[in-house]
């Protein structure tokens, strides 16, 4: 039984930073892509940003040059450093994790509201 927890979502004003986090454990032997998703109200989920095992990072065009993903594997964690937040940024961040054994998980999401 592999499980996700996240944790730092919240309200911020537009500008504002915040800090995501997503700690896995369980039985996992490696994980091999981290990465994390949100979904917007209305909107079908889509991906912020993702990173491999040998910390290559994808990120979706809206979250270039302000989002920064980073992981921590010797704690089974990935983080996601979110700057000059939008209103637009608003939504229910996801983190997932794909790894061995056969490793395909989802945290539970966590809220970010990006309001004045």
């Amino acid at each position: 039984q592999v499980r996700l927890v996240e944790s730092g979502g919240g309200l911020v004003q537009p500008g504002g930073s915040l800090r995501l986090s997503c700690a896995a454990s369980g039985s996992i032997l490696s994980i091999n892509v981290m990465g994390w998703y949100r979904q917007a109200p209305g909107k079908q989920p889509e991906l912020v940003a993702t990173i491999t095992s040998s910390n290559s990072t994808n990120y979706a065009d809206s979250v270039k040059g302000r989002f920064t993903i980073s992981r921590d594997n010797a704690k089974k964690m990935v983080f996601l450093q979110m700057n000059s937040l939008k209103p637009e940024d608003t939504g229910v961040y996801y983190c997932h994790v794909e790894g061995e054994p056969e490793l395909d998980a989802w945290g539970q999401g966590t809220l970010v509201t990006v309001s004045s």
